[in-house]
């Protein structure tokens, strides 16, 4: 089985169509279809059929596109590591992002980084944490810059901690809900949960911290943005760091309940896998996070 036969399947699957797949690998269309047939041949079953608008993937197929997917990108991550361990930095970087971290550490951490290596193309997605573990996981990802949750496996993960913040109590700009002086009078609200089950997200966090019942869920979400604006369009209560809650764009909305219990503290930090090798391009954007992270630190005195 040849790697140019699966990169040939995978540019079929994904383009929908043999001409465009041709096209993008630089083959002739009839070369392109004979790799494929081959294929075909050497498992004995039809990867792709013929449809009205091109191509599609049999159930076959569609097995053997996502694992030809898996040695591409592999295998071209290899080719970036390797370049980078001579001394020639280029390639790809792919970093997954919590939006704190995108506020005040990802914008400097970037420039001083693509100044310095202005031939790593850099990718960055914004999500939340439960998000970017599992993006790690399954490798789409190389390094995560996030908060570091409680009870995460030292053994999968390896960890290195940039900055403290606090997860503070907010609802919407003049609610009733304001008024509270503790969890105690925020216990029958409509909290909403970020992450993907009611059994995990800071509010339950918060309240197991201070020995109290976890408060009911109003609403399930796994973005900063759909938080903010449940929050801020309606009776919820949420938690988020201090400094997006504070800043000038979403103090606008919403208001930090000045509760008597302490904040939920949370670190934020880069993570990476820990069966991974880490490659020098990883490696030296953890650096530039860290002096950025200096840097916030230094201004927020």
């Amino acid at each position: 089985m040849k790697l140019i036969a699966l990169q040939a399947l995978v540019a079929a699957v994904e383009d929908g169509s043999l001409r465009s797949a041709s096209r993008r690998i630089q083959l002739s269309q009839p070369a392109l279809t004979k790799m494929i047939r081959e294929l075909e041949s050497e498992l004995g079953a039809a990867l792709l059929t013929r449809t009205t608008l091109g191509v599609a993937p049999t159930p076959q197929g569609q097995i053997l596109y996502e694992r030809a997917k898996k040695v591409s990108k592999e295998l071209g991550s290899a080719v970036d590591e390797i370049s980078q361990l001579s001394g020639r930095m280029q390639g790809d970087l792919s970093i997954g992002a919590v939006p704190l971290a995108v506020m005040l550490l990802i914008p400097e951490a970037l420039r001083t980084f693509s100044r310095e290596f202005p031939e790593i193309n850099l990718r960055i997605s914004e999500e939340l944490y439960f998000e970017q573990l599992e993006r790690l996981r399954r490798g789409d990802v190389q390094v995560a810059v996030g908060g570091i949750p409680k009870g995460l496996a030292s053994g999968e993960f390896a960890i290195e901690p940039l900055i403290e913040t606090a997860m503070v109590v907010v609802v919407r700009k003049g609610s009733p809900l304001q008024k509270a002086k503790s969890l105690k009078d925020l216990a029958d609200a409509k909290w909403v949960y970020t992450g993907n089950s009611k059994d995990e997200g800071y509010a339950k966090t918060l309240y197991e911290m201070h020995d109290l019942s976890p408060p009911h869920v109003g609403a399930l979400v796994n973005s900063t943005l759909t938080l903010l604006s449940l929050v801020s369009a309606g009776d919820f209560v949420g938690l988020m760091p201090a400094q997006i809650a504070q800043s000038p764009v979403a103090s606008q909305f919403i208001s930090i309940v000045p509760i008597k219990e302490k904040a939920l503290p949370l670190t934020v930090g880069a993570i990476v896998r820990s069966d991974m090798v880490v490659s020098p391009a990883v490696k030296h954007f953890i650096k530039h996070l860290h002096r950025s992270a200096h840097q916030a630190a230094m201004l927020s005195l």
